[in-house]
C-alpha cells in the first residue's frame, strides 16, 4: 500500500552521501512546486533505499530488485502522480538489472535516482556491481550505468551528478522532474554517493568528476556523440558528470500514454455498474 507518513530520523552514517541526495529531492521537488500529497517516492533495498521514510510525502518500500516495476505501477494506476524510484547500485545493477534494462524501452514518465556508491553498505561493505577491480576482492571490471542508458535508443532523460556538488545535483533533478511532469518518459539519474564507512570515495571522486558540458563536442541531443564523449572521458581516468541524454523531441510520449490515452489510470476510472453494464452484458453473452 503507498501510504503518507511522518518524516523519520535518518538512519544514515554521518557524512553519508545519500544526505545530499535527500536535499537535493526535496528542494527540487519545492522548486518544482509540487506538491506533497502529489509526490510517490518508491525506495528499494539497502540504505539508500529507506530515502522515503525521511521525507513527508507518499512512500512505498518495493521488493528486492523490483523498484521500477513498482514505480511504473504506481505511475500507471494514477498517471498525474509525480513519481520518483529511488535506490542504490546494488539493488538496480545486480537482482534489478533486468527492469533497469527494461525501463528505458518502456519510457514510463517516472524518475529514477540511483545513488552509486561502489559497495554494498547495509550489509558490510562487499563489492557491488560498480566496484573497480581490486575493491574487496573485486575480480571483476565495472558496470558503467551511463554507457548502457545512451546504448538504448529511447528518448529519455540521462545525466549522472556527484553529492560533493549539491547544487548540481538539484539542479538536473529538476530538470528530470519537469521532463516527468511533461509526460515526455524516462529519465535516469545516477548520483555519485559516497559510502564514508565502508568505501570513502569523496577526496578520489572530486578530483576525478568532470562536467560534461564543458568538454569540446558535447551535444547531449546527440546520443552517438555522447556516448564516445563518456567512454573517452572514462579511458583518460576521469569521471563524467553532468547531463548526458536530452531528447530532441517536444511530444509527451511514454508507456502510461501508450497505455491509458485519456491519462486517467484504474484509480480515475468509474467503475459503476451502469456506465459498464453494456460491457459486462457482451462478456457474460460471449461466455454463455
Amino acid at each position: 500500500m503507498v501510504q503518507s507518513a511522518k518524516a523519520r530520523p535518518s538512519i544514515w552514517c554521518p557524512g553519508c552521501g545519500d544526505f545530499g541526495v535527500l536535499a537535493a529531492v526535496k528542494k527540487a521537488a519545492a522548486n518544482q512546486k509540487i506538491a506533497n500529497h502529489e509526490l510517490v517516492l518508491v525506495g528499494g533495498i539497502g540504505c539508500s533505499g529507506s530515502i522515503h521514510n525521511f521525507v513527508e510525502v507518499n512512500g512505498l518500500h518495493a521488493l528486492h530488485g523490483r523498484l521500477l516495476a513498482q514505480a511504473v505501477g504506481v505511475k500507471l494506476a494514477n498517471p498525474a502522480l509525480t513519481v520518483v524510484a529511488a535506490g542504490g547500485d546494488g539493488d538496480g545493477y545486480a537482482i534489478g538489472m533486468g527492469h533497469f534494462m527494461h525501463a528505458f524501452k518502456k519510457n514510463a514518465s517516472i524518475l529514477y535516482l540511483v545513488m552509486n556508491n561502489e559497495t554494498y553498505g547495509l550489509t558490510k561493505g562487499q563489492p557491488s556491481p560498480t566496484a573497480p577491480i581490486g575493491f574487496e576482492g573485486n575480480v571483476e571490471p565495472p558496470f558503467d550505468a551511463i554507457l548502457t542508458a545512451l546504448s538504448i535508443p529511447a528518448s529519455n532523460f540521462i545525466a549522472r551528478t556527484f553529492s560533493g556538488d549539491p547544487k548540481t545535483m538539484t539542479a538536473v533533478l529538476e530538470e528530470g522532474l519537469r521532463f516527468n511532469r511533461e509526460n515526455r518518459g524516462f529519465a535516469f539519474v545516477e548520483d555519485l554517493s559516497p559510502c564514508v564507512t565502508y568505501n570513502d570515495t569523496f577526496k578520489l571522486w572530486r578530483e576525478k568528476v568532470v562536467d560534461v558540458a564543458t568538454l569540446g563536442g558535447y551535444d547531449p541531443t546527440d546520443r552517438k556523440a555522447m556516448f564516445r564523449l563518456c567512454l573517452e572521458t572514462l579511458e583518460s581516468g576521469r569521471i563524467p558528470i553532468g547531463v548526458m541524454h536530452r531528447p530532441k523531441e517536444t511530444k509527451p510520449e511514454g508507456l502510461e500514454l501508450k497505455l491509458l490515452p485519456d491519462r486517467t489510470g484504474p484509480l480515475g476510472a468509474d467503475l459503476g455498474l451502469e456506465t459498464n453494464r453494456p460491457a459486462y452484458e457482451k462478456l457474460l453473452a460471449a461466455v454463455v
